[in-house]
């Protein structure tokens, strides 16, 4: 056996025991994927300190890209939360139209309040407004719950700036902008397939009436994110503070593209207004004064709120930074290299071995950011040797195949479960089956996205 084969099978055998470690012993991903990426290096033959040191450079190298934006995106999601600046933007989507298009409504609030939210804080938030629609319209809580848990999963597994994507985004050196575009672009088909349309056909074989109230433990964690300012802030600041981190980053995309000269000043000064970190300060500057002060709170209160996400995306910032350690093992010991080699020779498409990639780690792990960050680190080296691949549109693939069939080991799977009161054979025929068509609808409208978009 070569030793890029014998490499090969190392990889190979740290992917399952990373599988095994966090599915059967439960042990935290960050250590499990701190454990398989000293266990490669080793294996490979790296000596013990360069072992360790490509952890921490990939770590580093990680957090400095990927670390700032999941932390002011939090601040801003925290904002539009507790101010009440998320229940009148999902408010005034869901009310603005006739019964037959509410599904679709509740997709659109959901997909913009998904934007800067976690899929958990979002769902959550969301949840009271499906039941209160569902008795008001009296249909099925499938019509409406549905379609937001696909604009949660599509903004979840597709848009920066989500963890998951985002490292994405930084590891594969994709445009940030042009991600959000196409991202919003063919999320938009996906989610109104995999939400509305497939709710309509799903609550015919699990006609669900809407509960009449909140158990004490959902009253519990409604409460948590429950608005705490005076009042609520406008819808036209609500739309502003969300979109203005999306706009500022696709206008530098679009500026960049048809403005050649690096030196030229509208595009040094977009460059500086969109690039990511700084598009999310200002949106977080904005928020502190449209959603925090424009509610009613103090500067100093509108600070206090905005930091409190912060302890609650540590877990988060670990595992992600993680993966970029794992990433970089996979670099340090060339399997990433030999990875590369094998996929140019093959007949698939590169963007189809991302997504299956990202698919086979979901089903294992139940976890759509641990399956973004192993599909991206096998991915990486693959993108970058082939410059007929869009780096975005792998992104996108990976993204899809991160939200595949979410099933008993994925925390969401009991998460909607609980809160819809479903039985797990009816939260198989309709969360399970709606991220798995989100999954494969997002993969073929990549795939003819692909026909038009290049590297």
């Amino acid at each position: 056996m070569t030793p890029e084969s014998l490499h090969m099978l190392w990889a190979a055998i740290s992917i399952v025991i990373l599988v095994l470690l966090v599915s059967l012993l439960g042990l935290h991903p960050f250590l499990a994927l701190l454990t398989v990426s000293l266990m490669l290096g080793l294996s490979c033959g790296l000596p013990f300190g360069d072992t360790v040191a490509a952890f921490q450079t990939g770590f580093g190298d990680t957090m400095k890209s990927v670390g700032i934006i999941i932390g002011l995106g939090t601040m801003l999601g925290t904002l539009l939360v507790r101010s009440g600046g998320a229940d009148a933007l999902a408010n005034a989507l869901a009310r603005a139209g006739k019964k037959e298009t509410v599904g679709y409504r509740v997709f659109f609030a959901s997909l913009i309040i998904g934007l800067p939210l976690f899929f958990e804080v979002g769902f959550v938030l969301l949840v009271p407004i499906a039941y209160a629609l569902a008795r008001e319209m009296k249909i099925s809580i499938i019509r409406v719950g549905l379609p937001m848990l696909a604009g949660l999963s599509v903004a979840h597994g597709l848009v920066p700036p989500h963890p998951a994507p985002t490292l994405a985004v930084g590891s594969l050196h994709a445009e940030m902008g042009k991600t959000i575009m196409l991202a919003i672009i063919l999320g938009i088909p996906i989610g109104f397939i995999s939400g509305p349309f497939f709710a309509n056909i799903a609550a015919r074989w699990v006609p669900l009436p809407p509960p009449d109230a909140f158990t004490a433990q959902e009253a519990e964690h409604a409460s948590a994110q429950a608005p705490s300012a005076a009042r609520r802030p406008s819808l036209a600041a609500v739309l502003f503070c969300v979109l203005l981190p999306v706009v500022l980053m696709m206008a530098k995309s679009v500026v960049d593209t048809n403005i050649a000269d690096k030196t030229a000043t509208i595009r040094v000064v977009f460059d500086f207004l969109g690039d990511p970190m700084m598009a999310l300060f200002w949106a977080v500057l904005a928020g502190l004064l449209f959603l925090g002060i424009g509610s009613g709170a103090t500067f100093s209160k509108s600070n206090q709120i905005a930091s409190t996400g912060l302890g609650d995306i540590a877990a988060i910032l670990l595992i992600v930074g993680a993966g970029g350690g794992f990433k970089e093992m996979l670099k340090a010991t060339k399997v990433a290299d030999t990875m590369g080699h094998w996929a140019l020779g093959a007949h698939f498409s590169p963007l189809i071995i991302g997504w299956l990639a990202a698919v086979l780690v979901r089903l294992a792990t139940g976890s759509a950011t641990v399956a973004t960050i192993t599909a991206v680190g096998l991915m990486a080296p693959i993108t970058a040797a082939d410059p007929t691949v869009s780096k975005e549109l792998m992104v996108l693939a990976i993204g899809c195949g991160s939200v595949f069939l979410s099933h008993v080991n994925d925390a969401g799977f009991w998460l909607v479960k609980e809160y819809f009161r479903m039985t797990v054979p009816q939260t198989f025929k309709t969360w399970s089956l709606m991220e798995t068509l989100v999954a494969v609808v997002g993969l073929g409208f990549i795939l003819l996205a692909s026909l038009v978009v290049h590297g």
